[in-house]
């Protein structure tokens, strides 16, 4: 038991972390350049089992969280301020996306990339890409109501999920106390998931090396010189957000400390760079954000809304960046209409993106809305697909950190940010010194 405490301590769990990603680019440099397949299997499974503990229990949390933080505002005012705050946490993730996309767009124009070359895919690449259904908002529209509530989970529609705790949230808040018996069931489905990721997490540091060393082994520095511009403008645009944006709008709006919520919030951050899953960090996400003082039942409602809404990275820097690699790769123009185009898909076609394809759903819609070739968006994904896990590390934590950003300081804004909690040292996400797990209000009435 001393050596489980000692673990979980924020330093000593921290620096475990750290090691684990050393080592696991190492081994997976080592896979690589020694072709030594077997440890690149072996990295792959570990990666991949521990992500897949963790996507198991993102349905019933996202379903439950949400459902128990609708509800839990009712003791924040009433429904005018609920309105209110849900209003306020939109329109921040709104704003903020304007400004990602706008930061993409200046990026992709001053480095350029994919200019002045021509690159050929590989054709069954090409065709593969091109059966897939692109994004558009007619199919969003459609897929946003699930035919069947238990097909929507066995079938990992998040979107859907998402949808139904909406309404079903909306409807006890409603109902109010003759609601309480449902809610209660769902505050000890939330426990009881809580718990089981409190011992999931124990089992990051493993998870890391797993998921580092199967990037390094797959991917390692084997790129062609067109694609590296593409991803230093993406590493540009990401970073730039990251660490300018959000720094800035805590400070100025949220006043928090910078310094501060990176420290607390970095754990989250590091798990979002490796796992590449917003939805697998999203118990780390929450729970920092608790850490950092915000309302435990608006932080349940905000952070899971964000998990699938608010993706700076992959909704907005990308898709611009993206878009003009593409369209200097075939030559086209792209003028200030179509501008404007991407500026509107990313600011308002956010929710597109949510589940594991979104980064394809927002960049196939941002190019099908320039009126793009069928195959000039097939070909033009095919380029960029081999590199997307390099990509998607930095888009994840850029998204990650503004799902946890935005909600800390609509916080303040409202008087929901406990300074004390702020000014804590706090244990990892999920995890205190006895391995137990904060939670938040459970009832109305709480």
């Amino acid at each position: 038991m001393s050596f489980v405490r000692t673990y979980t301590r924020p330093k000593v769990f921290g620096l475990i972390v750290v090691a684990s990603l050393v080592v696991g680019a190492l081994l997976g440099f080592l896979a690589r350049r020694a072709g030594l397949d077997w440890l690149a299997t072996a990295l792959e499974t570990i990666g991949g089992v521990f992500t897949d503990l963790l996507q198991v229990t993102v349905l019933p949390l996202i379903f439950t969280a949400i459902i128990l933080g609708i509800t839990s505002l009712r003791r924040l005012g009433g429904a005018r301020t609920a309105a209110r705050l849900g209003g306020k946490t939109v329109l921040w993730f709104a704003t903020t996306s304007l400004i990602a996309v706008l930061i993409g767009i200046a990026v992709g124009r001053v480095v350029n990339p994919g200019a002045g070359i021509s690159l050929q895919p590989d054709p069954a690449a090409v065709d593969r890409l091109a059966e897939r259904e692109q994004g558009s908002w007619l199919s969003l529209l459609n897929g946003l109501v699930p035919d069947n509530l238990f097909a929507a989970f066995a079938e990992g529609e998040i979107l859907q999920v998402v949808f139904v705790a909406l309404a079903v949230g909306m409807a006890c808040y409603a109902l109010g106390e003759r609601a309480e018996p449902f809610v209660r069931v769902n505050q000890a489905v939330f426990d009881i998931v809580q718990k089981a990721l409190s011992w999931i997490i124990r089992l990051a540091p493993l998870g890391v090396l797993g998921l580092i060393g199967n990037a390094f082994a797959n991917y390692g520095g084997d790129f062609v010189r067109p694609l590296l511009s593409l991803t230093a403008a993406v590493y540009v645009g990401t970073l730039l957000v990251l660490f300018g944006v959000y720094p800035l709008l805590l400070r100025f709006v949220g006043k928090v400390s910078p310094a501060r919520f990176f420290g607390k919030a970095w754990t989250a951050i590091q798990f979002a760079f490796v796992s590449r899953s917003s939805g697998a960090t999203l118990p780390l996400s929450r729970q920092t954000a608790v850490n950092l003082g915000v309302d435990p039942g608006y932080a349940s409602f905000a952070v899971p809304l964000g998990t699938t809404t608010k993706m700076d990275g992959c909704a907005a820097v990308y898709p611009a960046v993206a878009t003009i690699f593409i369209t200097n790769l075939f030559g086209i123009q792209l003028g200030l209409v179509d501008y404007l185009l991407i500026v509107v898909v990313a600011v308002f076609g956010a929710i597109a993106t949510a589940g594991v394809t979104g980064w394809f759903t927002m960049l196939t819609l941002t190019l099908s809305t320039l009126g793009l070739p069928p195959q000039v968006i097939a070909t033009g994904i095919a380029v960029v697909y081999g590199i997307d896990p390099i990509l998607d590390m930095i888009r994840t934590a850029t998204n990650v950190t503004g799902q946890i950003a935005i909600p800390t300081w609509v916080a303040r804004t409202e008087g929901l940010l406990d300074d004390e909690v702020l000014n804590t040292p706090s244990a990892p996400p999920l995890l205190d010194d006895a391995g137990t797990t904060h939670r938040p209000a459970a009832t109305a009435s709480a």
